[in-house]
């Protein structure tokens, strides 16, 4: 990997998502080596990826370079490279660009799409959790439009306009919300010679209220505002296959589709090498103890959405969401120098601080939790705006995101709608093999 020797203690940070960013700056300019390795060389805003995937946003404006982020950093460096397997009895680690050795490493590498061991499905269905994911679904909903055009075939044609949205959290939610603001205010000008009332959008739920981690009432609201906008929802569903043309589920309910955006779950991205102990069966995350140490190890940590620190109050681990991985960065920034210094009786156990949750059905409307009140509506959609808005990296990102949404606001229009490069389902591949080249 070319990192030089230096007599500086090597932390190696895995991933540079929120938790591997967040830990990179909290140790800037200090009297450590760090490395960290990403697969690729940006840090992606994942919680407007579905605005790529509907041309409401360039994938640019919501990715940032990891090099600019840590340009004037000092013995940083940054490579990348897919971590392979983890030697932890030798302490180093094995990658696609070579090995290297660490004398802490630090496992932030977030989630995947969980299939729960549906091949068909994980064959057939789009996921949505990196960039070029985003664009393979805003390049088939398009192309979609453009085949429904072109066939004779009444069924065909309905089967290309049905879109399947499995999952009722906030990536399902918001997802199917922006579908139906695209067939309101802009696809019947963009396609004049189709019916898009026959377009349908049908957002599948396994449990019994969407945003189940949210409040009752902003479940509610939040299906009052997807229903106002002609979404179907389907509550206590369950879906048990999909062969790239008709989705089955446990009752006698099936729908004629070719898009299934699949959002009911995620796993953690568990890396090879750990002992089996430390592998939260099923979830794929890494257990650790409440300093975010791995089980078994005491100079490996895990961070973020792949860790599972399971604890009373949370007895499956923390949300997989930004939040926590970024505040068990910043415990983690403190406490790794208390171990460098033989101070670990000094370490600082994590509590998680729940500054709320929230979710965005479409314009002027979104749900609010925050732990002592919950809102929604008009001034709710202002707060997600601003609270997403400045969470992202860079200036330049802020300022093209706050325009395009005012230039979408204003105009009803999306002018992200673009097929740079065209997307056929027969490309549909695994999580580990999803990557295409993204055409920001």
């Amino acid at each position: 990997m070319n990192i030089p020797d230096s007599n500086l203690p090597r932390i190696v940070i895995i991933g540079g998502g929120f938790a591997g960013i967040t830990l990179a700056k909290k140790l800037k300019n200090k009297k450590v080596q760090v490395v960290l390795l990403d697969k690729h060389n940006y840090h992606t805003f994942q919680p407007l990826l579905y605005q790529v995937a509907t041309g409401g946003l360039e994938a640019g404006s919501i990715a940032y370079p990891i090099r600019k982020v840590v340009q004037n950093f000092q013995n940083f460096f940054v490579r990348i490279a897919k971590v392979k397997e983890i030697d932890g009895e030798n302490k180093r680690i094995l990658s696609d660009i070579g090995e290297l050795t660490y004398d802490y490493l630090v496992i932030a590498t977030g989630s995947k799409t969980n299939y729960f061991g549906n091949k068909d499905i994980e064959k057939h269905s789009m996921p949505m959790k990196t960039i070029p994911q985003s664009l393979n679904i805003r390049s088939l909903v398009l192309e979609n439009f453009e085949q429904a055009l072109l066939t004779n075939d009444e069924k065909e044609r309905l089967s290309l306009m049905n879109f399947v949205i499995v999952g009722g959290g906030p990536t399902g939610v918001e997802l199917a919300g922006a579908l139906a603001e695209m067939k309101k205010d802009i696809l019947p000008k963009d396609y004049p010679d189709l019916d898009i009332t026959k377009m349908e959008i049908n957002l599948v739920q396994g449990g019994g209220r969407l945003l189940d981690a949210m409040t009752p009432k902003s479940s509610a609201k939040a299906e009052e505002f997807l229903q106002k906008l002609g979404v179907k929802v389907f509550k206590n569903t369950r879906v048990t296959n999909y062969n790239g043309k008709i989705v089955d589920t446990l009752g006698e309910l099936k729908f004629h589709t070719q898009t299934v955006i699949w959002s009911a779950g995620v796993m953690g991205a568990a890396i090879k090498g750990l002992h089996a102990d430390a592998i939260v069966p099923r979830a794929e995350r890494i257990s650790v103890n409440e300093f975010n140490q791995v089980k078994g190890y005491k100079d490996i940590f895990a961070l973020g959405d792949v860790a599972s620190m399971v604890s009373e109050d949370f007895k499956f681990g923390h949300p997989m969401m930004a939040q926590p991985a970024i505040q068990q960065a910043e415990y983690l920034a403190e406490n790794i120098f208390l171990l460098m210094d033989g101070k670990e009786s000094l370490m600082k156990p994590f509590k998680y601080n729940d500054k709320g949750s929230m979710a965005t059905i479409g314009r002027n409307k979104a749900v609010v939790d925050l732990p002592k009140f919950q809102f929604s509506g008009f001034f709710a959609w202002f707060v997600w705006m601003f609270i997403h808005l400045i969470s992202l990296i860079g200036f330049k990102n802020k300022a093209v995101v706050l325009t395009n949404w005012l230039y979408n606001y204003i105009k009803l229009d999306r002018e992200g709608r673009l097929i740079i490069r065209s997307y056929k389902k027969k490309n549909v591949q695994s999580f580990n093999q999803e990557e295409q080249l993204p055409d920001s």
